[in-house]
């Protein structure tokens, strides 16, 4: 990466989880979830890492740990529209890089971190991302697996619940075995934007695709925008979502620790 790159790394921190309430606070190894991804954004060399939260809790757990803190508003419907209002709050130029690190990504790597901001940064595109390759066949039809196909350029052309690219004659004969020589390819959810794109998505209209398959970066490709796709240089363990994802992250935590 070059040295001269600079990038924000934001992260949006909810309090209220349906499936795990008080998600950021949860403890992992006795350290709670949001401090361990801030922990996360420093060790990748970010100029800045910001917390934007509507918690005065995620606040308090916060105090020196070398990351600035955002108070936005409650009715964000995305993290996306929650940085956004952070961007405003701290006037970044419209060329900064802004890193959108989900706030339940404790272990998110930093290499991939980096990896996001130099798409962008090499990149004309006002928004990167990150994919990986599909290891199995059960994973590409697994709807809760988004995945994405990308242009010769590096460019996203779609994202979606369902298998893609669709191997014709090959699924015809087996749904069973993944063929090979094509680039099956999961979706990371890490962003990287321009702060000025940041502004700009916020007051985009939600469009049809978006809607029907759930995906939020949808809205960006049916508005005409570009989207830059990195391989990641390492995996992206799992999100925290559940319980049962916790117990899992501490586990890992443990292994590692070996």
């Amino acid at each position: 990466m070059p040295a001269a790159l600079n990038f924000i790394v934001a992260i949006p921190a909810r309090y209220g989880s349906t499936r795990l309430p008080g998600k950021p606070l949860r403890m992992i190894a006795g350290v709670p979830m949001v401090v361990r991804v801030a922990q996360q954004a420093l060790q990748a060399g970010a100029a800045q890492v910001v917390v934007a939260t509507d918690d005065a809790r995620i606040v308090d757990a916060l105090p020196e740990q070398g990351v600035d803190v955002c108070m936005t508003r409650s009715d964000h419907a995305s993290g996306s529209d929650r940085l956004a209002e952070c961007a405003a709050h701290y006037g970044w130029p419209a060329d900064a890089i802004v890193v959108n690190l989900q706030g339940d990504e404790p272990f998110a790597p930093v290499a991939g971190i980096r990896e996001v901001a130099l798409a962008l940064a090499e990149d004309e595109a006002p928004m990167a991302t990150l994919a990986t390759p599909i290891a199995d066949a059960h994973e590409l039809f697994d709807p809760n697996v988004v995945k994405l196909v990308r242009a010769a350029g590096g460019r996203a052309l779609y994202f979606s619940r369902a298998p893609l690219p669709w191997a014709r004659d090959a699924f015809a004969a087996s749904r069973q075995v993944l063929p090979e020589g094509l680039p099956f390819l999961r979706h990371i959810g890490i962003y990287a934007y321009r702060a000025g794109f940041l502004q700009r998505y916020a007051g985009l209209s939600r469009t049809p695709l978006e809607q029907a398959e759930s995906l939020e970066q949808l809205r960006v490709l049916e508005h005409g925008f570009p989207i830059a796709v990195r391989l990641t240089p390492e995996p992206f363990p799992p999100g925290i979502d559940t319980e049962a994802d916790l117990q899992r992250a501490e586990a890992w935590l443990a292994s590692q620790q070996r």
